[in-house]
């Protein structure tokens, strides 16, 4: 679906910020792949130069990202490089990314974001029906159809992290990619919501991929992982077979830092 081939991203011109360095990655179909790494690793980088978002200075210096995408039912394959991602936004490619308060607009209400996210051919039409389909899809995430009608600051922050996957959910895009989507979530919180993921993986048969630094969430849901050093991926393949034998010096760190139970990890995988 996507392939990374020796790309090196940055920020600015004149003087170019190195974050990512020479990397090689290869998105699968209907798979869950799992990025971990620690902060300034360059997972965010290497996120947003896939989905192609360059408006912050990001620039690809070498290499190229090329996607292609087969919709569901259709036989119709759509194939661009990232700088034309924008094109597939929302419809094709989505984006969940970190801070829902940052993200969702404080002075409008739930239900025109989800509209304004949506590809122009789902907005078109009898706009009650296209509202009976947005709270039915919210309920299956545990959200009354209320939510639609109030403004984000009304909402918990388990609520709002919801609607952000709900709405890169809603059309069946092919590729989703999370950026920390649990970040500043407690416990509890973060396990509703990436059950939820899986469950949407599942059911849609796209592909996630999950950015966090946090390896045992990785452990649970991911069947590939990829770790991150530096700018640098130093290590990759099935997730069940890193935890069972790392191979990199950083991933055997990361890996023995988990927490353990009477001196063994707990076993969580799906």
């Amino acid at each position: 679906m996507i392939k990374v081939d020796n790309v090196t991203v940055g920020y600015g011109t004149t003087a170019f910020v190195k974050a990512v360095d020479r990397v090689n990655l290869t998105i699968n179909d209907n798979e869950i792949l799992g990025i971990a790494g620690e902060s300034g690793s360059g997972k965010s980088t290497l996120m947003r130069a896939i989905y192609g978002d360059f408006s912050t200075g990001l620039r690809i210096a070498s290499g190229t990202i090329t996607g292609r995408f087969a919709r569901n039912g259709t036989g119709a394959v759509t194939e661009a490089e990232s700088h034309d991602f924008g094109q597939l936004w929302w419809d094709q490619i989505s984006y969940i990314p970190q801070g829902s308060m940052s993200v969702l607009n404080p002075l409008m209400k739930v239900e025109k974001q989800v509209v304004d996210g949506l590809p122009k051919r789902e907005r078109q039409g009898n706009r009650a029906e296209l509202r009976r389909r947005i709270a039915t899809f919210l309920e299956g995430f545990g959200l009354e159809e209320s939510v639609l009608d109030a403004f984000p600051h009304q909402l918990s922050g388990g609520m709002r992290q919801r609607v952000l996957v709900a709405i890169a959910a809603f059309v069946n895009p092919r590729l989703i990619l999370a950026d920390e989507p649990t970040t500043a979530l407690d416990v509890v919180v973060q396990k509703k919501i990436l059950l939820m993921m899986v469950e949407i993986q599942r059911r849609q048969r796209n592909s996630l991929v999950l950015v966090s630094h946090d390896l045992g969430v990785h452990y649970q849901i991911t069947d590939r992982l990829v770790v991150m050093y530096q700018g640098k991926i130093v290590e990759a393949g099935p997730t069940a077979g890193i935890f069972a034998n790392p191979q990199h010096e950083y991933t055997q760190t990361l890996i023995a830092s988990l927490p353990r139970i009477d001196g063994t990890r707990a076993e969580a995988r799906r």
